[in-house]
């Protein structure tokens, strides 16, 4: 009998480490701008909920704030009041990227952010990603803070200059990463703005997906396009895709305009899907950047 008794209270307590293993990760997503705003924004928030119920992994939390929005605009101007909305993106990040706040997070993402975001404490920012967390950047998030430097060397890369929308075809460099596993050896997206960048080492970043020529003047050459990297205990992803609302969403309802194949937006969403459950650490490889 006390042995029946021991065996069912030990089933108990793996039955409840089991249930604590499987609670979804917190996820952070930032939208806010102080630069170009992209009209995927709103695409982008929906389709990073949307693979966190999907994959029941993570669940997602915002700090946005839409200069569009009634209260911020100016009625002389019609036009949004820029002190409005800074002062509105330094109260949300304050509430959500406090040192304190932080600490409720497993992972920050930058949805296609810009400019010289206010963050209440950098130092903390970074030490949180160090110390295990998980940092993930979409497109423009390499087009945020040109002016801190440490910034740029936790991210990988710097957004430097982009042409004119193309098709291009990204070579798959890492086929055992979760984030390329289901892409093939290479993966064609229709039209898509393509980053060029500066402030990138290859040999200090592991990478997923690049060009072998200029995505408009297709001249020979190496160009990055999705990489990952360890950060102190942290872990890193970067995709510079995410321009276009059709590169992020599959939707095919007839007022949605689309220029890419519904393919290319599945292709994408299991792209950064994989790449947030390796920052995750919930899809280890064997790759270690």
């Amino acid at each position: 009998m006390k042995t029946m008794l021991a065996q069912c209270v030990l089933g108990l307590l793996l039955a409840g480490l089991t249930v604590t293993a499987a609670e979804p990760k917190k996820v952070l997503v930032v939208t806010t701008t102080l630069g170009f705003r992209h009209s995927s924004i709103p695409t982008a928030e929906k389709i990073l909920n949307k693979l966190g119920n999907q994959s029941q992994m993570f669940t997602v939390e915002y700090a946005r704030v839409d200069p569009s929005a009634p209260e911020f605009q100016d009625p002389q101007t019609k036009k949004p009041d820029n002190a409005k909305v800074k002062a509105a993106i330094e109260k949300v990040l304050a509430e959500k990227m406090s040192a304190a706040a932080l600490a409720k997070y497993d992972a920050i993402f930058f949805a296609n952010t810009t400019g010289d975001l206010p963050l209440p404490d950098r130092e903390a920012f970074l030490n949180w990603l160090k110390s295990g967390k998980a940092f993930v950047g979409m497109h423009s998030a390499s087009d945020t803070f040109h002016g801190w430097p440490a910034f740029i060397q936790m991210l990988g890369g710097e957004f430097t200059s982009h042409g004119a929308q193309a098709c291009v075809e990204c070579l798959n460099e890492a086929a055992g990463h979760p984030a390329n596993a289901k892409l093939g050896k290479s993966w064609v997206i229709a039209q898509e703005e393509i980053y060029l960048m500066k402030n990138y080492d290859k040999s200090q970043v592991h990478e997923l997906l690049g060009l072998d020529k200029h995505p408009n003047t297709q001249a020979p050459g190496s160009f990055p396009i999705s990489w990952c990297k360890n950060y102190g205990q942290g872990r890193v992803f970067y995709t510079s895709l995410g321009h276009r609302e059709d590169v992020w969403d599959d939707q095919t309802d007839p007022g949605f305009k689309r220029v890419n194949p519904v393919e290319v937006s599945l292709a994408y969403q299991q792209h950064i899907l994989g790449g947030i459950k390796w920052a995750l650490g919930l899809a280890p490889d064997q790759i270690k950047p």
